[in-house]
């Protein structure tokens, strides 16, 4: 079964049948994938506040009606509660457990947010030869808390989380104009080279997904993430939230090419 090439409502699927509970990197290649955030309707003007005012980490694909586990524009048929491979739920700012299925959680007042995902880019990126560590080495893509502040709305704040991905030197520039023609899916990277200069201490110890290779000659190159809402949503303690685990992303039936310039 060779996952790149099924359309995303096969593999939604599949994800609905509890068939993929693993990271979505690299599936349905061409396609556009999102994160998610969701909380109650009380708080949901803030954070669409929020996102418009940070537009690279947070960049809105769709907002839900209140209640609804449907969407109108990025995917049709689509089940918002089951149709991500893993959810992480939090209660009053503190992530309680990971599930492959939220549906008994879900109330009539909850707002989802579908927001733009660096998954996206790497087709792309791929497509012009370019190295795409984490799916060479079929892991999760390192992600890291940084000293970045975004801009405060209402009662969001906090710091951006970048993803990473190495790459040769003479292969940076070329990446950061392939990704700066998609700025709903993050854009060009914010940092190139130095973590140290962003508040990252360990390069080889990511705050969300997995570690990979940096090789000789090869430089460190940072983009906004849409794990950023996760990380302002712990700040503000709501008494329940709920987003994809990182790396576990929503599959929608946007292509790529409709998200760039």
């Amino acid at each position: 079964m060779d996952l790149t090439t099924m359309a995303p409502s096969e593999v939604r699927g599949l994800i609905r049948k509890g068939e993929i509970t693993g990271p979505t990197a690299g599936m349905c290649a061409g396609y556009a994938q999102a994160n998610l955030a969701v909380l109650p309707k009380e708080l949901a003007y803030d954070f669409l506040l929020f996102c418009q005012r940070n537009p690279k980490s947070c960049p809105l694909l769709e907002v839900s009606d209140a209640g609804s586990r449907e969407l109108h524009a990025i995917a049709q048929g689509a089940d918002l509660a089951t149709d991500i491979p893993k959810y992480r739920v939090y209660k009053n700012g503190v992530m309680v457990e990971e599930r492959t299925d939220a549906s008994r959680l879900w109330r009539d007042d909850f707002v989802s947010f579908l927001i733009g995902c660096s998954f996206s880019f790497e087709a792309e990126l791929l497509e012009a030869g370019i190295t795409v560590r984490h799916i060479e080495e079929n892991r999760n893509v390192p992600m890291f808390r940084t000293n970045i502040d975004c801009v405060p709305a209402g009662i969001f704040s906090g710091k951006m989380v970048v993803s990473m991905r190495p790459l040769p030197h003479d292969e940076v520039v070329r990446a950061a104009l392939i990704t700066g023609g998609m700025p709903r899916v993050h854009g060009a990277p914010v940092h190139i080279g130095s973590p140290e200069a962003i508040g990252i201490k360990d390069i080889n110890h990511p705050d969300f997904g997995d570690s990979v290779t940096i090789r000789d000659g090869e430089v460190p190159v940072f983009w906004p993430c849409g794990v950023t809402p996760q990380s302002v949503i712990m700040n503000v303690k709501p008494k329940i939230a709920i987003t994809h685990s990182p790396g576990h992303m929503f599959l929608t039936d946007v292509k790529n090419v409709q998200l760039k310039y």
